[in-house]
């Protein structure tokens, strides 16, 4: 991994090698942290953050979920992000932000325990790479909506998506493709699918996934494109009739998807939707379309 001069910790910049925490930190018996994944990007107007204020909007609300009391106000956390992008003179990466119970109380009840809050940033390649990938439809399935906070990123919630990926990359896949408890179409461990099916673009509702920050950004462009957009239950045998399918979320950022299991994707369809959401997307992160330039904090 590659790494980069200074981390924030807790309002300070220290140096990457210094940023340690205390073993019996809550939040590493218990998962009991939640965070972002974040990217800024080199532009012609300098390194652009997307959509930095929708991600710390739903950092606090993922920490909402496990009572946190977040010792700095959004607008802060907004601030050192961009403070610590500028302090390591990155261009184009990742940005981590992550609100974890640390030392003082063990136990299931976190209240009562300091609450810490760090920011890494680091550069970093397309999640998936640049090609497209292979799924392995996993055993594991997606935890069922009763028994987690969909909408939050909480770092105990991720060993079930390590589960998957395991899987899929045991078996010789890319990536893991998630089935929510009635057997449907969720989505990937840390990234939401799409499929076109004659002219439209379909996705699984809400429910048992995250809605994701980049997965609204793609709905947003297909609605500005007047592609009809549907967001209900698919089913794994449709997904693999789909002309095209692809994976979206920060990390991963459009991927497309040329198999699953053992049926190839056609991803030849005439106007292959896949590369337009594709290329789109790079461009407005970028800073090259003018109408999405809200997206971004320079």
């Amino acid at each position: 991994m590659e790494t980069t001069d200074k981390i924030w910790m807790d309002g300070e910049l220290v140096n990457w090698q210094d940023a340690k925490i205390h073993v019996i930190s809550h939040a590493l018996h218990y998962g009991s942290s939640v965070f972002e994944g974040i990217r800024c990007y080199k532009t012609e107007k300098g390194t652009a953050i997307f959509r930095l204020k929708e991600h710390v909007e739903r950092l606090f609300l993922s920490a909402e979920t496990l009572a946190m009391k977040v010792p700095f106000s959004k607008e802060q956390i907004e601030q050192a992000i961009i403070e610590t992008v500028k302090t390591n003179k990155l261009e184009t990466g990742y940005i981590r932000p992550l609100i974890f119970y640390g030392y003082g109380k063990m136990g299931l009840d976190p209240v009562g325990a300091p609450v810490n809050v760090t920011i890494a940033v680091w550069p970093w390649g397309s999640y998936l790479g640049d090609e497209a990938v292979k799924l392995k439809t996993a055993e594991t399935i997606r935890l069922h909506p009763k028994s987690f906070k969909p909408q939050a990123k909480v770092g105990g919630f991720y060993v079930n998506s390590i589960y998957a990926h395991q899987e899929a990359k045991k078996a010789g896949f890319n990536e893991a493709l998630m089935l929510d408890h009635e057997g449907n179409i969720a989505e990937g461990p840390g990234e939401n699918i799409f499929m076109m099916k004659d002219g439209k673009i379909i996705t699984a509702k809400a429910g048992s996934i995250l809605p994701g920050i980049t997965r609204d950004t793609i709905l947003t462009i297909a609605k500005d494109n007047n592609i009809e957009i549907e967001e209900r239950t698919v089913t794994p045998e449709e997904l693999k009739q789909a002309d095209e399918v692809f994976m979206v979320g920060t990390a991963a950022e459009v991927t497309l998807v040329d198999q699953i299991d053992d049926t190839e994707i056609k991803n030849n369809h005439t106007e292959e939707k896949a590369k337009f959401f594709r290329t789109t997307y790079l461009d407005i992160v970028q800073g090259k379309q003018d109408k999405y330039k809200d997206w971004l904090t320079f």
